[in-house]
């Protein structure tokens, strides 16, 4: 049994999926968990709990909206640091550095925290973010949700230490682009905005948790039986 700590998650859908192995697993986030459970921890994940003797550590949504390549243009202009052209309606350009400054905190607390085996989820980042992060951070691992059952589209990148890369479990056929079950599988970029978007789109996906679950718990726990 290994100690999980699920990181950014209001949902429990990570949390759950690594319980149903066995795993002494709690979540923890600024919010409250959704299900109510009790193992759900409501603490900003910087202030020591990642101190705790964890021994692996799944963070699921940390803040990336300014980290991401598609947030780059809120950030700057031409080349780095420069006054952007535009910004989103009713925000200052203070707002989206005090944003970046976040994403960037929370991340790097949770990549060097002292646990063996982290996994964080995050799109691939700008390069003004890449300029903030440690000289150890690899390449993100990208999947999608159709390797693990679900009839969708949402590249999902992990940013792994001490992890195997997810292998498919489900892998579903990709429909014909344009048609109607393309656009259907299109569903998560197609989103009307509004106060639930980021929300929605941010949701674990049950299938890709089950097989994280699976083969990075049963990964640390072979490797814990092989040094033992």
């Amino acid at each position: 049994m290994m100690r999980v700590l699920i990181g950014c998650e209001t949902s429990g859908i990570a949390r759950r999926a690594f319980a149903a192995f066995g795993h002494d697993v709690w979540s923890c986030d600024i919010e409250a968990a959704e299900d109510g459970s009790n193992r759900h921890i409501r603490c900003d994940i910087r202030n020591g709990i990642l101190q705790e003797g964890w021994d692996l550590l799944a963070v699921m949504h940390p803040p990336c909206t300014r980290l991401c390549r598609s947030g780059r243009r809120w950030m700057s202009g031409p080349g780095k640091w420069t006054h952007p052209k535009r910004l989103p309606k009713g925000r200052s350009w203070e707002d989206m550095r005090t944003e970046f400054e976040l994403g960037v905190s929370i991340f790097t607390t949770c990549w060097t925290a002292p646990i063996e085996r982290v996994a964080i989820e995050n799109p691939e980042m700008n390069d003004l973010a890449r300029d903030r992060m440690p000289a150890d951070l690899p390449s993100p691992h990208m999947v999608q949700p159709h390797w693990f059952g679900h009839p969708e589209y949402k590249a999902t990148g992990w940013y792994l230490r001490g992890l195997p890369a997810l292998a498919a479990t489900d892998q579903l056929v990709e429909p014909e682009r344009g048609t109607d079950e393309w656009r259907a599988w299109n569903r998560v970029h197609r989103m009307s905005p509004g106060p639930e978007r980021a929300r929605l789109r941010s949701r674990s996906y049950p299938g890709m948790m089950r097989a994280a679950a699976a083969q990075w718990g049963g990964y640390a726990m072979e490797e814990v039986r092989r040094i033992g």
